[in-house]
């Protein structure tokens, strides 16, 4: 089955379901396909849109977005762009700024924005979206992050990493050509990001058995399976090839999709992302520039799993030993180094301050029972 295909199946899965879990309906075009771009402005004519805004850097222009406003432009449509301007250290941020540049550049009359780049540029554009109550187009230049067809913005705000919930896109264009022309590093990060769902779904099943939290087994399996594909293919990821990235891009889709779904990130995202997000603040008040979020997630879940399998032999609690089910940390940061990501804290430019503070107050990041969170208020404090 394509992509779409399966979001049918899900939804009518998701729909039956009895878990007691809010499950919205999922209504998303997906183009995972050679020359998807190409596609983009047939479904423009279809929704009747004439006046669109294309938003880019400096680095997605050349990869994508030029063409993407060549192809717009070519059908008739006006468009308006949008080059997202860089802070002093040569990156584009998710923050109020970032903001601000996509507000003050969408025009009144514009009745679509179209994000084309990895996680900042869809975080911003989707954030704004839903502010502005206009339709969001989905054009990824990098299989980078799971975020791209969720609902969640991940957004500095006061300096604070805070995810809310916005808008998911209506359509989204991944073209394999553009794709697999992204440095490998982003295909490492996308890479890192799907290896954080081992952790991320043990500590679910942790925060449903202690924390009474909602839990979907129809969003679990999502989650899950994507990840086992992407094990099974590291190989074609490590080499960068169409069918590797495919296979990692159709993973990240069906990642961000579980989570719209159930309209929350818990399958997806526990401890090991909130220590990610302790880290990019912990970067920024150093004065250091961004590290790729999923290369922290991958190394983050690689040292979180040697702490979730001593936890699952100290501790008494039955619902622990789901952490003995993880793989190794050596085996976890063996596949990091195979497709060429970071493996250590130190690459990351991480000293070990920050991985310290990350793991004694990442838990008060979000509200959520996580491992993480039990090692720091309930295992810690009894040692004391």
């Amino acid at each position: 089955m394509n992509m779409n295909e399966r979001i049918a199946a899900w939804n009518e899965e998701a729909q039956n379901c009895t878990c007691g879990h809010y499950h919205r309906l999922v209504q998303m075009q997906v183009y995972l396909e050679h020359g998807a771009i190409r596609q983009l402005p047939g479904y423009l004519s279809e929704q009747g849109y004439r006046h669109v805004t294309v938003v880019y850097d400096r680095y997605t222009g050349p990869a994508a977005g030029y063409q993407v406003l060549k192809n717009i432009q070519e059908a008739g449509v006006h468009v308006d762009e949008i080059c997202m301007p860089e802070n002093r250290s040569g990156d584009v941020i998710a923050d109020e700024a970032g903001i601000v540049q996509v507000l003050l550049g969408v025009k009144k009359g514009s009745q679509a924005i179209i994000a084309v780049g990895s996680g900042t540029i869809h975080d911003l554009v989707r954030f704004v979206c839903s502010k502005m109550n206009k339709p969001f187009l989905s054009v990824p230049t990098a299989a980078s992050v799971d975020g791209f067809t969720s609902a969640g913005a991940p957004l500095i705000v006061s300096g604070v990493k805070q995810t809310f919930q916005t808008v998911p896109p209506e359509a989204i264009f991944a073209d394999i050509d553009i794709l697999e022309q992204a440095p490998q590093e982003m295909n490492a990060a996308g890479f890192g990001d799907m290896l954080g769902k081992y952790t991320s779904l043990a500590d679910w099943v942790v925060s449903r058995d202690l924390g009474g939290e909602p839990f979907c087994p129809v969003a679990y399996r999502m989650t899950e399976e994507a990840l086992m594909t992407c094990v099974e293919h590291v190989q074609g990821i490590a080499e960068g090839r169409a069918d590797g990235v495919t296979v990692l891009m159709d993973a990240l889709i069906a990642s961000g999709i579980s989570m719209l779904i159930i309209d929350h990130s818990r399958p997806a995202s526990g401890g090991e992302h909130h220590v990610s997000h302790r880290w990019e603040m912990d970067l920024m008040d150093a004065g250091h520039r961004p590290v790729l979020h999923g290369a922290k997630v991958g190394v983050a879940c690689a040292l979180l799993a040697v702490k979730y399998k001593d936890l699952a032999q100290q501790s008494d609690e039955p619902v622990f030993r789901v952490y003995n089910n993880l793989p190794d940390s050596s085996q976890l940061t063996a596949w990091l180094e195979q497709v060429g990501g970071p493996t250590t804290t130190e690459q990351l430019g991480i000293s070990m301050e920050m991985v310290e503070h990350a793991f004694t107050t990442a838990h008060l990041l979000r509200d959520r029972y996580t491992g993480l969170k039990y090692i720091n208020e309930i295992l810690n404090v009894g040692t004391k």
